[in-house]
C-alpha cells in the first residue's frame, strides 16, 4: 500500500516542504495539498520547491478542479513540472467544492469535469487536445511524458464516470462500510465499459491522529483534533441529499443520516481542527470516518482497507501532532503494512 501525506498550504510554504521532506524521510510516496486559491497559498508554486526538495515523491492536488484555470494552463503546469523533475504528479481533481464556492462560484458539473479530464490528461501526456474547436498540443513535451488524473466522488453518478474514465478514485473517508460500496460501485463501472478495474488506482485519504494509548482523555481529544473532517465530507453529502433527497436508494444512509443536524458551513474555518461550525459531527462519525488511537488500531483499520481494495491511504495531517503522526507511521505503521 502507498502512503501519502495531505497539507493546507498555510503559510509559510517552508513547513510544508519541511513535512513533505520529513514524510518522504519516513516512507511516505506521494504528497497532497488542498488546491483552493482564496483560502490558502498556491500549491502549484510550492510542488515546484517540494519535488526540488525530494527525490522519490509524487505530489498533486487533492483536489483541483475544472474551473478556477482553464484546462491547457492547468495541463501545461502539470507538465512543466514533470519535465522538470520526472513524471512525479498527479491530478486529483473534483467539483471545486471550497475554490469555487468561496469565488462565488457553482462548483463544476460532472459533464464539465469529463472534459476537462480528457483534455488534462491528454495534454499533459504530450497529445492533442480539442479546447472547444481549437486542436493544441504542446511542441516542447519530451517522449514519456505522462500525467494520470484521479477523480474524487461520493455520488452515483460521479463514481460510475470515476470507473469510466478516471486513472484512480480518491474517496475522502475511511469508514468501511462506504468504502466497499462506492469502490464496487467504481470497479463495476470500470468492468462495464471494458477496462481492466484494476487500472483503477483506489485512493482513502482521512485524518489520521495517533494517540499513545486508548484512554477516554486520549481518544476524545483525538476525536475534537479530527472532528472538522466530518463537516468537510458533510459539505457533499449535503449536496447528494439536495440532489437525490434524504431517503434515496442512490445514496447509503449510512453515509446521509449524519447531517441532519448540520446547520451551514464558513469556509473561513474549511479543513481546520476546532472549526465550530462541526458540532454536529458525533464520535461514532468521527471514529467510522477517521483512524484514531494507538498505532495497533491504524494497522487493523489499514489492513481492513487493504482487503477492499484500496491501494493508497493518504493521511489528512491538519492537527496538534503532525509531525507526530508522520513518525508514528513511518516507524511502525507502514512497516507493518508493507511487511
Amino acid at each position: 500500500m502507498d502512503f501519502g501525506l495531505v497539507l493546507q498550504t498555510d503559510p509559510p510554504a517552508s513547513k510544508v516542504i519541511d513535512l513533505m521532506r520529513r514524510a518522504e524521510h519516513n516512507g511516505f510516496t506521494y504528497g497532497w495539498t488542498f488546491d483552493s486559491a482564496v483560502l490558502w497559498q498556491e500549491p502549484f508554486v510550492i510542488y515546484s520547491q517540494i519535488l526540488s526538495n525530494t527525490s522519490k515523491l509524487t505530489v498533486g492536488p487533492m483536489v483541483t478542479n475544472p474551473g478556477t484555470r482553464t484546462w491547457e494552463v492547468t495541463a501545461s503546469t502539470f507538465a512543466t513540472l514533470n519535465d522538470m523533475f520526472g513524471n512525479r504528479t498527479v491530478c486529483g481533481i473534483g467539483r471545486g467544492d471550497s475554490a469555487m464556492r468561496v469565488a462565488g462560484r457553482t462548483p463544476n458539473t460532472l459533464a464539465r469535469i469529463s472534459d476537462a479530464m480528457k483534455v488534462i490528461r491528454a495534454l499533459g501526456s504530450g497529445q492533442e487536445a480539442d479546447l472547444g474547436g481549437t486542436v493544441v498540443k504542446f511542441p516542447w513535451i519530451k517522449e514519456g511524458a505522462q500525467l494520470p488524473v484521479w477523480m474524487a466522488a461520493y455520488g452515483p453518478k460521479a463514481l460510475k464516470m470515476t470507473g469510466e474514465e478516471a486513472d484512480g478514485f480518491i474517496l475522502q473517508l475511511a469508514d468501511l462500510y462506504l468504502t466497499e460500496y462506492m469502490v464496487k460501485a467504481v470497479k463495476d463501472a470500470a468492468v462495464a465499459v471494458g477496462r481492466d478495474p484494476s487500472e483503477v488506482k483506489i485512493c482513502v485519504a482521512a485524518p489520521a491522529y495517533v494517540t499513545d494509548d486508548d484512554s477516554p482523555e486520549a481518544l476524545a481529544h483525538a476525536r475534537d483534533q479530527c472532528r472538522w473532517f466530518g463537516g468537510m465530507v458533510g459539505n457533499h453529502v449535503a449536496d447528494l441529499v439536495s440532489k437525490y433527497g434524504e431517503h434515496s436508494s442512490q445514496v447509503p444512509e449510512e453515509l446521509t443520516d449524519y447531517i441532519k443536524a448540520r446547520q451551514g458551513y464558513d469556509y473561513s474555518h474549511h479543513g481546520r481542527s476546532g472549526n465550530p461550525d462541526t458540532q454536529f459531527v458525533p464520535d461514532e462519525i468521527v471514529d467510522r470516518f477517521c483512524l484514531i488511537g494507538p498505532v495497533e488500531k491504524h494497522i487493523e483499520k489499514l489492513d481492513a482497507l487493504r482487503e477492499l481494495g484500496v491501494d493508497q491511504f493518504a493521511v489528512y495531517d491538519m492537527h496538534d501532532a503532525q509531525e507526530k503522526v508522520i513518525d508514528a507511521y513511518g516507524a511502525t505503521v507502514i512497516p507493518a503494512i508493507n511487511a
